[in-house]
């Protein structure tokens, strides 16, 4: 079985598709997809379709969207026989188990844990100090998006929550390749990128810094004083709030640097990251992060 949940939810079984389309139906794979191999609760199921006022009904109707989903997966089976282990039957793939239910992927492919794998290898890299093999392994990672978690699923509670922990990681994971390439010296190649992520995340500090950073290293420090200014407009705005330590001391680490000495030439490896320290400062917090 091969499981897609970053952009829009598909689940194939030897190649077939046994996505539904009813909204309800949908939701169920989705969070069974979701914790492929996993026994994921009866309740957690009637919370994501009914919230937290169920019907009376909800476990006989649930029930019968299982039965609706096994019946796509003995159609994907029997079409594709000869491709799979001809002794698998729809039971053996969508599991009953006490207290709740698993979707067995029999081995095959999930977006979600190779995501979680390629990141893992790149936290590792960057904790190395080995940049070109972070920032090519969170690339790899972050290649696997096409959109939102569930683009395509109406979601409840459940898939909601699941969602926004998703989008988490990837910002994570986002955040860390960006690092990366700063410390490659590609400051030039993502002021782009950077210009549409603090639209959109207005009040996430590491963005701004890095995006500060990679101005002033281009040689446009005071567009990068600028983002700070409108940043702490936000942040008092919004939320009452300073910026951090971190973000002011950047701050001034860039007024004090001198026009000449703002525009720092591509470069890669130690000579990269040490231009980088140069006005990057550790410590940005990342917590406070609100969407556009």
């Amino acid at each position: 079985m091969d499981i897609d949940v970053l952009g829009a939810l598909t689940v194939r079984e030897n190649g077939i598709s046994i996505t539904p389309t009813a909204p309800k139906p949908r939701q169920v794979l989705a969070l069974l997809a979701l914790h492929a191999d996993q026994v994921v609760p009866v309740s957690a199921l009637i919370e994501e379709l009914w919230g937290a006022v169920p019907p009376r009904s909800a476990r006989t109707t649930l029930q019968t969207y299982v039965l609706q989903l096994r019946a796509l997966i003995a159609t994907a089976l029997e079409e594709g026989e000869g491709q799979g282990d001809g002794s698998r039957t729809a039971k053996d793939v969508l599991v009953t188990l006490p207290g709740g239910y698993l979707l067995n992927s029999g081995g095959g492919t999930s977006d979600v844990r190779e995501f979680d794998r390629l990141a893992a290898l790149g936290y590792r890299a960057m904790d190395a100090g080995d940049f070109p093999v972070a920032a090519q392994r969170l690339r790899e990672a972050l290649a696997l998006w096409s959109g939102p978690a569930f683009a395509d699923v109406h979601g409840g509670v459940q898939l909601d929550m699941e969602t926004r922990r998703l989008d988490e990681i990837r910002l994570c994971a986002l955040d860390q390749r960006i690092e990366a390439d700063l410390k490659l010296g590609r400051h030039r190649e993502l002021l782009a990128e950077l210009t549409v992520l603090v639209s959109r995340y207005r009040t996430h500090e590491n963005l701004h810094g890095q995006f500060m950073i990679a101005l002033h290293r281009s040689g446009r420090r005071g567009e990068a004083l600028d983002v700070y200014q409108r940043l702490r407009a936000t942040l008092v705005r919004d939320l009452g709030l300073e910026p951090s330590t971190a973000l002011r001391r950047l701050q001034r680490s860039i007024l004090m640097a001198g026009p000449e000495s703002a525009s720092v030439g591509k470069t890669t490896g130690a000579a990269a990251a040490a231009a980088v320290g140069a006005v990057a400062v550790p410590g940005l917090r990342t917590d406070r992060l609100v969407r556009a």
